[in-house]
């Protein structure tokens, strides 16, 4: 498809080229060979007159027409996003779009585990792509890769919508069998007993109870580091250690595991869940639909667990 010369495909080329500052790395998003981007990088620079990308050192630096191109690019491509959403009609019934949600595996557990088999009765052929948090997530949903981000309302995209879904305490769990959960669990024993953390993003990105713990001015004694929320269960049993986990997470697994939980003994903040999607979304049809239903299996969760 061109206009005025111009194939319109390298829009969308272009704007990942100008984020990425790499041939390779935006040949991965767009799923392309690299030789392939590099011919649409030199066909964006023939067409604009413009080398828009300059080499400096091992990246890739944009001129600064290329920076005031991005910000029409980007214009253009939400426009679009917004004129399919608006044009497309959704029926659950029958459609069999797939849905790409950022959201961790706690709330795969506590939250969509208990969704997806209602959804699969109202609407049998939709399609769900979960994908796990990462360095890079906020900014994906900024750039329209995800459409749902289901996180802690700190790491949601500031410039973008979202809905409080529930508030979630945390807790302090380990093995059932753990002499220390017999009696209530001192701030002295906490600090004192040895721990199990959950890090994930290569550049270690923090959740929110470590992200909260590591400000104590008293320091835990951390003796495993996991990737996962939903490992640590297993890692705890038969063991003396302990972790701060989420209470409905706590909840679910002690009742097929035996893990024990308690309150936490140190001040500790509430952490508030929300669904966010794209601004452009608010007028896509299948968005709204799936972001009704997320929004009633939390309410219906919140009152059950009161």
């Amino acid at each position: 498809m061109r206009f005025k010369g111009l194939d319109l495909n390298l829009l969308a080329a272009l704007d990942v080229l100008i984020e990425e500052r790499s041939t390779s790395r935006a040949a991965e998003r767009l799923h392309l060979s690299q030789p392939a981007t590099s011919a649409a990088l030199a066909r964006l620079r023939a067409y604009f007159n413009d080398p828009l990308l300059t080499a400096h050192g091992k990246r890739m630096m944009p001129t600064a027409y290329a920076l005031e191109l991005h910000s029409a690019v980007k214009t253009i491509l939400a426009n679009v996003e917004t004129m399919i959403a608006k044009s497309a009609t959704f029926s659950p019934g029958t459609s069999d779009r797939i849905f790409r949600i950022a959201t961790s595996d706690y709330l795969s557990t506590v939250l969509f585990a208990d969704l997806l088999p209602k959804l699969q009765k109202t609407a049998p052929f939709v399609r769900f792509d979960f994908q796990p948090p990462s360095d890079g997530i906020v900014d994906a949903i900024d750039r329209g890769e995800i459409d749902l981000m289901v996180c802690p309302d700190a790491l949601a995209h500031p410039k973008h919508p979202h809905e409080l879904l529930f508030e979630e305490r945390h807790v302090v769990a380990g093995c059932a069998r753990n002499p220390m959960f017999a009696s209530p669990i001192t701030e002295d024993a906490f600090f004192a007993a040895g721990h199990i953390a959950v890090e994930m993003g290569r550049t270690t990105r923090k959740s929110f109870a470590e992200g909260h713990l590591r400000d104590f001015e008293r320091k835990r004694r951390v003796e495993i580091f996991a990737a996962a929320f939903t490992l640590v269960p297993e890692l705890l049993i038969g063991t003396d250690r302990i972790t701060v986990m989420h209470e409905r997470l706590a909840r679910r697994f002690a009742e097929r595991m035996p893990i024990a939980w308690q309150p936490l003994p140190i001040a500790f903040p509430v952490m508030r869940e929300v669904v966010q999607f794209h601004s452009t979304r608010k007028t896509d049809q299948a968005i709204q639909w799936l972001v009704g239903e997320i929004l009633a299996s939390a309410r219906s969760a919140n009152h059950n667990n009161k």
